[in-house]
């Protein structure tokens, strides 16, 4: 159960969240978990990343490739497909160490025969564009059975067709089929090949924009046959080229046997779980959770390009236009800066990349600096509308504030830079650009900043926080702490490189022309205006005015709901003149920076806010599980740590705002499910320099352990009730600060200790 994610029976109303929730994926493409006779009515899709098309005046969104593994079964004429024909049994796992998908039916087809078909397939995380796949059948009586099996062209897209001027081919025992973009002509290009195990290849089929191969076996009774099926995806500039690299890869596949290159598969799946797992005594739901969103983080993480990102519905498809939200930095890069951080690096390279997109926005906008996409594609250019959201009453396009003043993802991106340098010591990320992006969206924040004369402030006017059901508010708190924080590391990140690397720091100044600017920012940062909590109530307003709006509970307000999927925020939605919010916004600032508050203001924020949210978004559970676990209430910290990994799992999400569409992975989700675990349960965080434990376990939770990286350490840390251990690792090539509750301990590579602890506190003493 802890590896294994299984399903008995078909049921056709799963079939789109099971393309999801059975997804494979190796960070370069996904492929849905679909079945081989699907097509893209069932949206089947092999998702490309950082490849993306606009077709007209639709949003432009990334490419679903052509399927390669298409496979199609004709029993005695008739066709075997779980959505026509007749079954005895269907079943279909995931198995997340490894990454592997597996499906067996038993089909019923005329006088009583019954046709066995199984397959295994895996996306391969050694060579980054190839899939394979190993097909296997066999029958109760004699038969005779077609197989047709090769490239689907016919390609499920929401705002396509995305690819044209279709080529198919076959030459060498390959398939080919290649097609180019419709917007930035890119070729896309797909090669299939096969290996025949009892049965022989006998013709070739082209159909439109689809290719394929047919056998014609007279199956014996009892008797498997079975072939291997390896098909690779490449796309670029020039047809030719990109084509040559697809042969190729297929050509060199079928040298080496299936079990050979799963093998290999398997060894990178080894390496990433010995560096990640979380392994949980004593409740075995939340094990399998937990896991199964680690294992979502792996399939779509960047390994080895810097400039692409991870989509807020990873690679399951094209919703969201595969754009890249604060979800990156807020909710994912904490996960790969703890487990590894050369793709934690990779994430954060990918803002300094698209640097000139946020140059662009906010010059569009008027003002100086960079002002990020706030749905960033491959430059970085702001693929969010205007009009996004469809009133469901009207039919008509809503205006929102989402692309306009939602400031703060400026803040997320310097925030996720400066995350990583700390959390690794790596200079490099400053120097290669990263000083460039923090300098560049303080420079922003000055710019879109007020300056009160009559209360001798700075302040944030007009703007949309995390919460978008209240749009243009002023001094959202969240806001203004993230930009407080942006104009405090542009200072520092200065300063460092003017003793570090003054070359470096000479020669950015004179490009940014920014002399002037330091001050302006020391100016800013010292008269920046900040919520602060209620002398009496410790209660931190959201923002200027929230506390003046109508305070009805959450069921009054569903009480009002006319229709299921109306937007409860806009001009018009009924969340806007009430305290009710979206998601997480001053429990979040709560989290960021949970070392400016009191317990006391910890406490009474998560109670007032926690009945107030309506949690329409999938980033709010981890957050309220976060700051319960801080205050201690392990109960509310469990319930909300389960809402949040079991979200894939249990399909429960919200599929609809207005009437757009936006089903898929909750990679944010997955991302926010262990930071609950590892940052809230196990209270894990590194304050200047040093990691500090605060553990706080679920009752059911016997123990927990689990692996971390910092400033480039290893180390295994393993928590239970009453005793927390720590072990460096003794390749480690120096010694790290610990702090468990008051206790502090510097530890030397191969040493290690454990400390007793008592209560929710983390305080204890030194066991040795």
């Amino acid at each position: 159960m802890s590896w294994m994610l299984e399903e008995q029976g078909f049921n056709p109303d799963k079939i789109t969240t099971n393309g999801n929730k059975f997804i494979i994926g190796n960070g370069a493409m996904g492929y849905r978990g679909t079945l081989e006779e699907y097509t893209k009515e069932q949206l089947t899709a092999c998702t490309l990343a950082g490849l993306y098309d606009k077709v007209g005046d639709r949003w432009r969104e990334p490419i679903n490739a052509p399927n390669g593994l298409s496979t199609r079964f004709v029993c005695d004429g008739e066709p075997l497909s779980l959505l026509s024909a007749a079954y005895e049994s269907h079943d279909q796992t995931l198995n997340i160490r490894n990454a592997t998908f597996r499906r067996r039916t038993i089909f019923k087809a005329a006088e009583g025969n019954l046709i066995d078909i199984s397959s295994q397939r895996f996306v391969s995380m050694e060579h980054l564009d190839l899939i394979a796949t190993r097909i296997e059948f066999k029958c109760s009586k004699d038969c005779e059975m077609l197989v047709q099996t090769g490239i689907d062209g016919e390609v499920w897209d929401i705002n396509g067709p995305h690819l044209e001027s279709f080529v198919a081919d076959e030459r060498d025992g390959v398939l080919e089929l290649s097609a180019v973009t419709h917007e930035l002509k890119q070729t896309v290009s797909v090669a299939e090949t096969i290996v025949w195990e009892g049965m022989t290849g006998q013709g070739i089929i082209k159909d439109g924009a689809s290719i394929y191969r047919t056998s014609l076996v007279y199956c014996k009774a009892g008797t498997s046959y079975s072939f291997v099926k390896y098909f690779a995806v490449n796309f670029g500039d020039h047809r030719e080229s990109v084509a040559k690299k697809s042969l190729t890869r297929v050509l060199e596949a079928r040298l080496d046997s299936y079990e050979t290159h799963l093998l290999r598969h398997e060894t990178h799946w080894e390496r990433k779980w010995e560096l990640s797992d979380v392994r949980i005594e004593g409740d075995e739901e939340a094990q399998f959770a937990l896991r199964y969103s680690i294992y979502q983080l792996h399939v779509i993480a960047p390994t080895l390009s810097e400039k692409v990102s991870i989509p807020a519905r990873g690679l399951s498809g094209q919703v969201y236009k595969g754009a890249v939200f604060w979800d990156t930095e807020m909710f994912m890069l904490p996960f790969f800066l703890h487990s590894q951080p050369e793709v934690a690096r990779n994430l954060v390279m990918y803002r300094i990349h698209t640097l000139d997109g946020a140059r662009r926005k906010a010059e569009e906008y008027g003002y100086r600096g960079a002002y990020y996409a706030w749905e960033s594609q491959d430059t970085g250019d702001d693929a969010c509308t205007l009009f996004n959201i469809t009133d469901v009453f009207t039919n008509r396009p809503m205006r929102t504030y989402f692309r306009d003043k939602q400031i703060h993802i400026s803040a997320d991106a310097a925030h996720g830079i400066w995350q990583y340098h700390e959390f690794t010591g790596d200079d490099s990320v400053l120097v290669d650009g990263g000083a460039e992006v923090i300098l560049e969206c303080a420079r922003f924040f000055y710019s879109y900043s007020y300056y009160k004369e009559d209360k001798r402030r700075f302040e944030m006017l007009d703007v949309t926080g995390p919460d978008e059901y209240h749009e243009r508010v002023n001094n959202n708190a969240f806001t203004n702490a993230l930009v407080g924080q942006t104009l405090d590391i542009a200072l520092q990140t200065a300063e460092l490189l003017r003793v570090k690397h003054p070359e470096a720091y000479e020669a950015l100044i004179a490009k940014l022309d920014f002399g002037n600017d330091l001050d302006n920012l020391g100016k800013m940062l010292s008269g920046l205006y900040m919520p602060q909590p209620d002398p009496l109530t410790k209660i931190i307003e959201q923002f200027d005015g929230y506390s003046k709006l109508e305070d009805v509970d959450l069921a009054t307000l569903k009480s009002r709901i006319l229709n299921k999927n109306e937007y409860l925020g806009g001009g018009n939605g009924l969340a806007t003149t009430t305290r009710i919010l979206k998601q997480a916004d001053v429990v979040l600032m709560l989290h960021l920076f949970k070392g400016r508050y009191s317990r006391e203001v910890k406490k009474a924020n998560w109670e007032y806010y926690e009945p107030r949210t309506e949690h329409g978004s999938s980033l709010s559970s981890c957050i309220y599980a976060l700051v319960a676990s801080d205050i201690g209430y392990a109960d509310w910290a469990y319930e909300y740590f389960m809402r949040t990994a079991t979200i894939d799992l249990t399909g429960e999400s919200k599929q609809y705002v207005g009437t757009l569409y936006i089903g898929g992975t909750h990679p944010a989700a997955n991302g926010g499910a262990w930071m609950a675990a590892i940052l809230g349960f196990a209270g894990l965080h590194l304050d200047q320099g040093v990691v500090n434990l605060n553990p706080s376990l679920p009752g059911r939770w016997s123990s927990m352990s689990f692996a971390v990286q910092v400033r480039g350490q290893s180390f295994r840390i393993s928590v239970s009730g009453t005793e927390t251990s720590i072990l460096s690792n003794a390749g480690n090539s120096s010694a790290q600060a610990f702090r468990i509750g008051s206790e502090e301990r510097m530890l030397k590579p191969g040493d290690g200790f454990s400390c007793r602890i008592s209560g929710n506190e983390g305080g204890g003493e030194l066991a040795g």
